[in-house]
């Protein structure tokens, strides 16, 4: 079976954005696109089914057409806990056992990454993969077996924050490396300077 068949995708879009001052960054413009619609015109061709994970009022993001899914938790407990609600709404809708994740701060991921992740659990029996890139992982993209929604909850309920990288590294987790020419297909934007600098790379997107 495709990836695109058989993968649930959640952008994790629930950060609190610090470095841009605080907000929705993922709304901000890029080259007459926002980066969230940038976000899904990348990733839902990918997925068979395309979430959201966003805090507050869902009304904003109303018109993506996305399901719209809030952390557990109202402490904001990092990435992984959009994971974990990512997975149990697959575990409560679907009968898919594989999900993936995408930043929303991250326009210009390659378009097969899910189809890559994918194929190395093929080839590779684990639970977890995640991209690299330039010799730097990039623990928001990954694919999560439905399995780890169990440790997820467990970790989730000490009520620390862990690194996801962090996390990650103790896992039955596997690296897929993807390369960068051009540009670093991973470049997340995180200040108003990244902004800038992301404005040309978006006429090389392919």
């Amino acid at each position: 079976m495709k990836s695109s068949e058989s993968v649930i995708g959640i952008i994790l879009a629930g950060g609190l954005a610090r470095r841009m001052g605080g907000g929705d960054k993922c709304l901000l413009p890029l080259a007459g696109k926002t980066l969230l619609q940038r976000v899904i015109d990348r990733a839902q061709p990918q997925v068979a089914r395309l979430l959201l994970n966003a805090n507050g009022n869902s009304l904003r993001f109303a018109r993506t057409h996305l399901p719209i899914l809030a952390d557990a938790s109202a402490s904001n407990l990092g990435p992984l806990a959009g994971i974990q609600v990512g997975l149990k709404w697959m575990q409560a809708n679907t009968s898919h056992t594989w999900l993936a994740s995408f930043a929303s701060d991250t326009p210009f991921f390659p378009a097969d990454v899910v189809e890559q992740l994918y194929l190395a659990t093929q080839i590779k029996p684990s639970t977890l993969v995640v991209a690299s890139s330039k010799l730097q992982t990039h623990p928001v993209f990954a694919l999560w077996h439905i399995s780890l929604l169990e440790k997820i909850d467990a970790q989730l309920q000490t009520g620390e924050i862990p690194r996801l990288q962090d996390w990650i590294k103790n896992q039955n987790s596997q690296i897929v490396d993807f390369t960068a020419h051009e540009y670093d297909p991973f470049f997340n934007i995180n200040t108003p300077q990244d902004l800038y600098t992301a404005e040309p790379l978006a006429s090389l997107l392919k």
